[in-house]
């Protein structure tokens, strides 16, 4: 089993690595591998919503690391999202990453358990956390839950790591994504099948 780490902030080895870190620590002391993907802080395009990655599975748009991060989906069996905090929400990276990463692909990430961890100075951690959060539940994914809110605290990694509850919550993570991977897979081995997905239905206010 395989869980997908994604740093959405412009810095490599900063504060939301510095977490995602911790979260990819505890997992692999749950024997769960673990890969941390960065988005980069090169500019990533918006979603223009073409469709045309309903039929592809890959963003037309080749030249940031969005198809890059598709090609792996596959392969993971669970994602954590990380983000740092912008004026109270997610890095102008991560959202249009995540928009372009989710948009008509909702089958690759189905019953794929989920979470998002998010870094700031001080304020606006619960808004940004929210806003992530939103992705999965409209693919169908369950989201991991901690002993609070997944968030850290600091200007620099080492703050972080200072961050006592943050740390802790960061642990409790990834045993609680751990926990749950072990049990959907003791599900399928003991003939527990996966909730059949319906073919989706489409309306808008008028019709």
């Amino acid at each position: 089993m395989k869980v997908l780490l994604v740093n959405g902030s412009p810095k490599a080895n900063g504060c939301t690595h510095a977490a995602l870190e911790v979260v990819a620590g505890e997992l692999a002391k749950c024997g769960i591998d673990t890969e941390i993907f960065w988005c980069g802080n090169k500019p990533i395009m918006g979603c223009i919503g073409c469709g045309k990655c309903s039929q592809t599975k890959r963003c037309w748009y080749d030249t940031d690391t969005v198809n890059r991060f598709l090609e792996k989906v596959d392969e993971a069996d669970g994602f954590i999202f990380g983000t740092p905090i912008h004026f109270a929400g997610p890095s102008g990276f991560i959202k249009p990453f995540m928009d372009r990463a989710f948009c008509s692909k909702a089958s690759l990430y189905t019953n794929k358990p989920a979470a998002t961890v998010v870094s700031c100075r001080r304020g606006g951690a619960s808004a940004g956390f929210d806003d992530l959060n939103k992705y999965y539940g409209i693919c169908n994914m369950p989201t991991v839950p901690s002993v609070y809110w997944n968030q850290v605290h600091g200007n620099k990694p080492e703050d972080v790591f200072m961050d006592e509850e943050g740390m802790q919550t960061m642990r409790r993570l990834g045993q609680n994504m751990a926990w749950l991977l072990k049990c959907i897979e003791a599900g399928k081995k003991a003939g527990v099948s996966l909730p059949e997905v319906e073919p989706t239905i489409r309306t808008n206010f008028i019709r």
